[in-house]
């Protein structure tokens, strides 16, 4: 046992490494631009389509940051700013749906599926999730508080103040991350090396025939669902290897995942933003299921009248 703490204690170092490299200088920048023209100019410039998602000019800085780089960036950028429990909310549940495009969408390429489309999927449902919260919502107008993170109540004077707030708030950043990443690398250490992910495979398995998969397919499902897409790739292209996964399959198992991937990781993460998370898993979990079983009956439609005109043509032909 305390050699799998030890592995995963390990193992979330080195993420926290690998990740901290990321957010700790994003937040760093962030935080000083907000001080300097810039970074004004830039939230003018995308306001007035902000608007159109409950959201202000800011929230363009973490939406880009977490697609073009990754969830934990975005993140980064989030606790840079001064926002409201709603807006907070409707950026997390965005980038549940949109982060890290161009390594995931590298991932569905590579087992198969169509780079355009994962990335379409992903993007449409960030922006109409982000409608939906927006019209329907009427609270949560309310500042947010980030956790560990507290609100800046003094404008800092002078470029030395600047960087003390930028380089403060980086740090916390980094903290939160490690409070969250390191346990969550133990855990699933512990399930990697007790076999526990096989188990949940297994289980998987009836759940997948409700979404129009086979069994085959429960190892990807798996992987995507426990380590996400980016960590997990390794995995889900090898699972497709072995276990013989079909085109169909996969582009509905690539579709779930999509939008419901790294279900651990991917909803703690946003603890530090001082929202409730089991909302954001509801949401994605149940558009997860019903995308990929409306995806599935039309795909099944569509090969049972290919079938049909088959048969028919093979019947005039005689």
């Amino acid at each position: 046992m305390s050699g799998i703490f030890k592995r995963g204690f390990k193992q979330g170092l080195s993420t926290v490494w690998i990740l901290g490299k990321v957010i700790f200088p994003i937040t760093l920048i962030v935080t000083i631009l907000q001080y300097t023209p810039v970074l004004p100019w830039l939230i003018e410039v995308v306001e007035p389509v902000m608007y159109l998602l409950g959201l202000p000019g800011e929230a363009a800085v973490p939406l880009v940051l977490g697609n073009t780089l990754n969830l934990y960036a975005g993140i980064g950028a989030i606790l840079s700013f001064d926002f409201t429990v709603k807006e907070v909310f409707i950026m997390a549940m965005m980038l549940s749906f949109s982060h890290n495009i161009f390594i995931e969408s590298a991932v569905a390429s590579r087992v198969g599926v169509n780079w355009f489309l994962i990335v379409a999927v992903r993007i449409g449902l960030a922006i109409i999730s982000a409608i939906v919260i927006n019209l329907v919502w009427q609270g949560g107008g309310e500042m947010a508080q980030y956790g560990l993170a507290t609100a800046q109540s003094v404008e800092p004077n002078g470029m030395l103040e600047i960087a003390m707030l930028a380089m403060q708030t980086a740090v916390v950043a980094i903290i939160q991350l490690a409070l969250i990443v390191i346990p969550l690398m133990i855990v699933m250490q512990y399930l990697r090396e007790k076999g526990w992910l096989e188990v949940f495979s297994g289980w998987l398995a009836p759940f997948l025939k409700l979404l129009g998969m086979h069994r085959n397919t429960s190892m990807t499902m798996t992987a995507g669902l426990t380590i996400g897409l980016a960590f997990g790739a390794g995995l889900m292209i090898q699972a497709k290897k072995d276990d013989g996964v079909s085109n169909k399959d996969m582009h509905l198992a690539l579709i779930f995942l999509v939008a419901c991937h790294a279900v651990v990781e991917d909803t703690l993460v946003f603890i530090p933003l001082g929202i409730s998370v089991w909302p954001l898993l509801v949401i994605r979990l149940v558009t997860a299921i019903i995308l990929t079983m409306v995806i599935a009956f039309i795909w099944n439609q569509l090969e049972l009248r290919k079938e049909r005109k088959q048969h028919e043509h093979s019947y005039h032909t005689l």
